[in-house]
């Protein structure tokens, strides 16, 4: 019998990061008080009697950061991992390993410089269930990581046999991004957000602007002056103007992508391990992932209209954990299929043959929502041609004729199929994604039909996944029953304590 595990503290530096971030917390209220306080002309001569002031709050917070740092301990136990916080009042968590689906380690700008980590246990739940450590060194990071894995999966060994995936020795990786992919990448992530965050911005403050950020007369009047000779052009300044503007847009709109990506994806590697893919990216801010390969439930390959030009490719693979909220873990950002297939392989998934059968959805299912949507819009379209008094009524009328495209567009170009492992769901053609599901690791499937389909003779297939769902619409009922008998018999006859025993001894070897 093993004694009782003792309480931990965190890295003792972990305070010193606490107290400058809350340093960097007061630095704006503290120049907005000096702008209002000292607004007068004589900050200099007041400047003296402020000093004190904020010295004391400085070590008001180091102190504060310090406290805290005390009063938080973690313990490892053979059944869970409790965290006890709190200076006046006192908070105890703790979760078993069994509700721990993965365990991430994530460095942010700061505690990277001192060698720090965040430890992050995800229930799978989201929110506040989910545990986080901060901070600790990078070796406890990775040595607890390792532990708590080992005793979620049933093995546990003692605190000192864990074996960090540091200590591993690295091999090639299976998939890696160099600056040059990241800048290529980064280009295709065209976002105009930067422009609509300056625009609310300057909305908001514009009592601080020396003119009116809306007076296009007052626009015109600075054009005149430096650029009067692009106002003398008459209409062509018009499109000079607006080339210009849009030049400039479309500048921001590249940088900020650029910008964005690499902040995301720098020094992007995929690595085979053990325990599973090990994914590590960021340049401010570290993140370092491990996803099991036998929790994976389902892939994703998407691109979008300009990618899928150059061949340009993403994966994702629903997993039990989440990724930064999100149910799909990001393994292949930005590739070719060459390069897709060989993690897709490490999965244990594959992508469809290229004798794949797919199968449309059926035309009635595309024509009733044609139909559903022409009741909605059509007295909306003809009500308008009576009463608007201009050409008002042309609105739902485009609306209505968006909806006749996209349907037919959707019935051109969405397809589903199946075979003896998996099955497939095929949708879009501008942005094309594919959905790849283990026939045996589906949780459910459910066949939907409301009214119209079950008067129509169609149905729509619900597969759940602890990470998502997959919905295969207007099938005929005859082919969905046939899909959920051969699916639900592909589950009945595996036996998963084999099936995750065969995948662990394979990442192994």
């Amino acid at each position: 019998m093993q004694p009782p595990a003792t309480p931990q503290r965190t890295d003792p530096r972990s305070f010193a990061v606490r107290a400058v971030t809350m340093l960097f917390q007061l630095v704006v209220p503290m120049g907005i008080a000096a702008v209002t306080i000292f607004d007068d002309g004589e900050f200099a001569g007041r400047i003296a009697y402020a000093v004190p002031f904020i010295v004391a709050i400085i070590l008001f917070n180091v102190a504060v950061a310090y406290l805290q740092w005390t009063r938080l301990t973690y313990t490892v136990g053979e059944a869970d991992i409790r965290v006890e916080s709190g200076l006046l009042s006192r908070a105890a968590r703790s979760v078993p390993y069994e509700r721990i689906q993965d365990v991430s380690l994530e460095q942010k700008l700061l505690p990277r410089l001192f060698g720090l980590v965040e430890v992050k246990f995800e229930t799978g739940a989201g929110g506040k269930e989910d545990l986080a450590l901060t901070y600790l060194s990078e070796a406890e990071g990775e040595r607890l990581r390792e532990l708590v894995r080992e005793r979620r999966e049933g093995d546990a060994p003692a605190i000192a046999e864990a074996v960090p995936t540091e200590a591993l020795p690295e091999t090639a990786p299976l998939f890696a991004m160099d600056g040059k992919r990241v800048l290529t990448f980064g280009l295709f992530e065209f976002s105009l957000a930067v422009v609509a965050v300056i625009g609310g911005l300057a909305q908001q403050f514009e009592f601080l602007l020396p003119f009116d950020l809306w007076d296009i007369d007052g626009w015109l009047e600075r054009l005149t002056g430096p650029g009067q000779w692009l106002a003398g052009l008459g209409p062509l300044a018009q499109v000079v103007g607006i080339a210009m503007a849009l030049a400039s847009l479309s500048l921001i709109g590249f940088a900020t992508g650029i910008v964005r990506t690499a902040l995301r994806e720098w020094d992007f590697r995929l690595d085979r391990t053990a325990k599973g893919l090990r994914r590590r990216r960021g340049l401010l801010t570290r993140t370092d992932l491990v996803m099991p390969v036998h929790r994976v439930q389902a892939l994703r390959v998407e691109t979008g209209f300009l990618r899928r030009l150059f061949g340009w490719h993403s994966l994702k693979v629903v997993s039990l954990a989440s990724d930064s909220g999100a149910a799909n873990h990001e393994a292949v950002p930005f590739g070719q299929m060459d390069e897709i297939a060989p993690v897709v392989a490490e999965t244990g998934f594959a992508l469809p043959p290229q004798d794949t059968i797919w199968m449309r959805a059926m035309d009635r299912y595309r024509f009733d929502n044609i139909v559903l949507a022409a009741i909605v819009l059509l007295p909306a379209t003809i009500a308008a041609i009576f009463i608007a008094d201009s050409l008002q009524w042309l609105m739902p009328a485009g609306v209505l004729g968006a909806a006749v495209v996209h349907n037919w567009w959707r019935w051109r170009y969405d397809r589903h199929a199946i075979d003896a492992r998996q099955l497939y769901s095929l949708h879009g053609w501008f942005s094309p994604s594919l959905a790849i599901g283990s026939r045996v690791k589906l949780q459910s499937v459910e066949i939907l039909q409301g009214p119209i389909a079950r008067h129509r003779g169609y149905a729509s297939l619900l597969l759940g996944l602890a990470g998502g769902n997959l919905r295969v619409h207007g099938m005929p009922v005859d082919r969905a029953r046939e899909w959920r008998a051969g699916i639900l018999d592909s589950i009945g006859r595996t036996d998963f304590s084999e099936l995750v025993e065969a995948q662990v001894d394979a990442r192994a070897t």
